[in-house]
């Protein structure tokens, strides 16, 4: 019986670390972020102002609101922002716990330029989409087969291109390897992750230490109990070993949250044609921001190497 008490408490214990563990990175209900809540960081103070107004620039462009149900039955929210019927589509995802009106204003802005078709998506979890749990890219990646197949519909015959920040542009490598439509062309993927278990592992070293160590565990576990999925499941360092299409990886240098070697991990891994741009001194996620003109050029070049039709 005394072994059976403690076997009892101990499991006990587990699933109270595990569930602690689990609410920490991955559990959010709420969906309250507001996209003018900039990063705290005095490495962002130079360029907050001109943040909030890119931000507010594409707060006032009219949009569609598109909704359609997730590979799941989630419900799935994004804006669109139709061009030309015939123009190509950028399908934007944003990053962890943002939104996109902040993530994706300077893909946004590129789209007005160039005349695209666009579609920036509230990631499960997030904005008017539904869902509590955040899978780091894991599930979110059958969320851009998702919104591909709707794109492919609503604009039949135009070439589509993948964009993601961040934990999205995580996501949109992770769906590399799926059966995107044949009107997937490419994936743009701003300062991308090389694993979603590498990036929780560092997060944890900064702000825990070593002590992070041995809490891992018990992530995968929370993950796995909680959320519903294996944190292991899928990276973009493993996806892009059978990419079907091109890449362009676009990474600040002085990016302190996501370290721009990830980019150069995920590029040496990818197998289908690839190039890699490096903004230098940029932080996290702002890499157009500090460099528009070398961005765009960029993502233009990109897009032509695909046969798209730019402005």
């Amino acid at each position: 019986m005394t072994l059976l008490i403690i076997l009892i408490v101990i499991a006990a214990v587990v699933l109270a670390v595990s569930y602690a563990a689990y609410r920490i990175p991955f559990y959010h209900p709420d969906h309250k972020e507001s996209p003018y809540d900039l990063p705290p960081e005095e490495q962002y103070d130079p360029y907050r102002e001109t943040m909030t107004a890119l931000i507010r620039e594409m707060d006032a462009v009219p949009f569609e609101a598109a909704e359609i149900t997730g590979y799941d039955g989630a419900k799935l929210y994004g804006r669109c922002y139709p061009a030309r019927d015939s123009a190509p589509v950028l399908i934007g995802f944003h990053g962890f716990k943002s939104t996109a009106l902040r993530d994706m204003c300077g893909a946004g802005k590129l789209a007005r330029q160039m005349g695209l078709n666009a579609i920036f998506v509230d990631q499960r979890s997030h904005g008017k989409s539904d869902g509590k749990t955040i899978s780091f890219g894991v599930k979110e990646r059958f969320d851009c087969l998702s919104w591909a197949r709707y794109a492919a519909q609503r604009w039949p015959g135009s070439p589509i291109v993948l964009v993601g920040v961040s934990m999205g542009a995580a996501t949109v490598l992770m769906s590399s390897d799926l059966d995107l439509p044949p009107e997937v062309k490419g994936i743009i993927a701003d300062c991308p992750y090389s694993d979603p278990s590498a990036i929780i592992k560092k997060v944890g070293r900064d702000s825990m230490g070593a002590a992070s160590i041995m809490l891992y565990p018990f992530i995968l576990l929370g993950a796995r109990l909680y959320g519903g999925f294996s944190l292991t499941a899928a990276a973009p360092v493993k996806a892009v070993r059978r990419a079907k299409v091109p890449i362009l990886l676009i990474h600040g240098e002085d990016d302190r949250f996501v370290p721009c070697d990830m980019s150069r991990e995920i590029y040496d891994a990818c197998v289908s044609p690839k190039t890699r741009v490096t903004i230098p001194d940029a932080p996290h996620a702002i890499a157009y921001i500090l460099d528009p003109d070398k961005y765009a050029q960029a993502v233009r070049a990109f897009l032509t190497s695909l046969g798209l039709d730019v402005k």
